[in-house]
């Protein structure tokens, strides 16, 4: 019979990361407690503590970033969302004035 492989979601690993950092315990517990193999969990934190230059953007993709990346990531995002609030409001009053223009 044909085994098919398991796959996890990037928040199913943040948590369990989660889970191993605020157990304090042995990855073999956590990993029990999961149904996963420890090994599977030592390299889930290993990519998140020590990306791969190669694999970064694979691993970023599912979920595994640092704290410091996150952080970066969502100042760029507000500043992004900001910007393009601004966009829009201008758009809008530009729609307004044209508006008024044709009448």
């Amino acid at each position: 019979m044909k085994r098919t492989r398991r796959r996890f979601t990037p928040e199913f690993k943040e948590e369990a990361l989660r889970l191993l950092e605020a157990s304090g315990g042995r990855t073999v517990d956590v990993s029990k407690q999961l149904g996963i193999h420890p090994v599977l969990l030592n390299k889930w934190r290993q990519i998140r503590e020590n990306p791969d230059p190669v694999r970064a953007p694979k691993a970023q993709a599912q979920g595994l970033q640092s704290p410091a990346d996150k952080d970066a990531e969502l100042a760029q995002l507000r500043r992004e969302n900001a910007r393009l609030k601004m966009e829009h409001e201008i758009l809008k009053k530009t729609l307004g004035i044209l508006s008024e223009i044709q009448k």
